[in-house]
């Protein structure tokens, strides 16, 4: 548990009068900054104690500690999860235009395709959602992924580490794509379209789905959520603006980022656990994951979306 704190990188609380407390776990500020600028966190019939992380690993294993009640987490990384023994379930999926998940080279890097990159070092987090792009882009080129070299890195230590040139690539995912692209540093060399189902997922821990307030709250909060990205894309400049200011990031970037996911909430559906098991087991396939995973136990459908007023 201790560990876990160590890696916790900023916390709000969301004051309300109610004694239910969700503790929610955000990558980047991601759903807090829409549900602020959206209005959507005045007069809630809980609170809310939000906390930030850099990626989807420190996340998870917040999950896993039972530290946070519900966290936003991208397929790939939450199989890994699983797989190691979390006890959560994805509780309503974000769908998304994946070209932001990227694997990013310098600006002035001879690389071209994926078929260069044999030989070459990859920077990613295991597991994460970057580290699935780049097998997939390996496998799509015919390169074999042991003719790769990489280095599992965060993902303030693989910008540094491609800068520097001590790696050759860094597999990863917006806002950091969007950052490399509009800083001027970097390029895009592959991007996820074609490669991985841009899904990203509310997960909860089988305790706070066990509590009934919890699981009420859990299911406003998602209608919420789902409100509020419809509201930020009808407002792209009021949101990046908020998003720019919690995560630290020129909103130039944060703009193209959210901008092109073009993501919307909806509740679980059969291709979506479908696409969740073909994950699974690229990831069996390629030794990630030990034994074979069946996806549709962890999934909880018990969660429904208001539809647009």
């Amino acid at each position: 548990m201790r560990a876990v704190l160590v890696l916790l990188a900023a916390s709000w609380v969301v004051q309300a009068d109610d004694s239910v407390v969700l503790k929610i776990a955000d990558q980047k500020g991601n759903m807090h900054a829409q549900l602020e600028a959206a209005g959507l966190l005045n007069n809630l019939p809980y609170r809310i104690e939000w906390t930030e992380f850099p990626a989807a690993a420190p996340l998870a294993e917040a999950l896993n500690a039972g530290a946070v009640d519900a966290g936003i987490i991208g397929d790939a990384p939450l199989l890994f999860s699983i797989a190691a023994g979390s006890r959560v379930k994805a509780i309503a999926v974000d769908k998304s235009d994946p070209v932001g998940t990227a694997i990013v080279v310098n600006k002035d890097s001879p690389l071209k395709t994926a078929g260069d990159l044999k030989g070459k070092s990859i920077g990613t987090g295991r597991g994460s959602i970057g580290h699935f792009i780049a097998l997939k882009a390996l496998e799509q080129a015919g390169v074999k992924a042991d003719r790769v070299h990489f280095r599992y890195l965060t993902p303030g230590d693989a910008k540094i580490a491609l800068a520097s040139g001590a790696i050759d690539a860094w597999a990863t995912w917006d806002p950091y794509t969007a950052l490399a692209e509009t800083s001027g540093t970097g390029r895009v060399l592959i991007n996820g379209r074609g490669l991985i189902s841009g899904n990203s997922f509310l997960a909860a821990t089988d305790s706070a789905l066990g509590d009934d307030k919890k699981r009420q709250a859990l299911q406003d909060y998602v209608n919420r959520l789902a409100r509020a990205e419809r509201q930020a894309y009808a407002s792209p400049d009021a949101y990046s603006l908020v998003l720019a200011k919690i995560i630290g990031f020129p909103q130039q970037a944060v703009k193209l980022a959210f901008g092109r996911r073009k993501s919307h909430w909806q509740a679980i559906d059969r291709e979506t656990i479908a696409q969740q098991q073909a994950t699974a087991d690229f990831y069996h396939q390629q030794g990630l994951i030990a034994s074979p995973l069946q996806v549709e136990p962890t999934f909880y459908r018990g969660v429904a979306i208001k539809p647009a007023d």
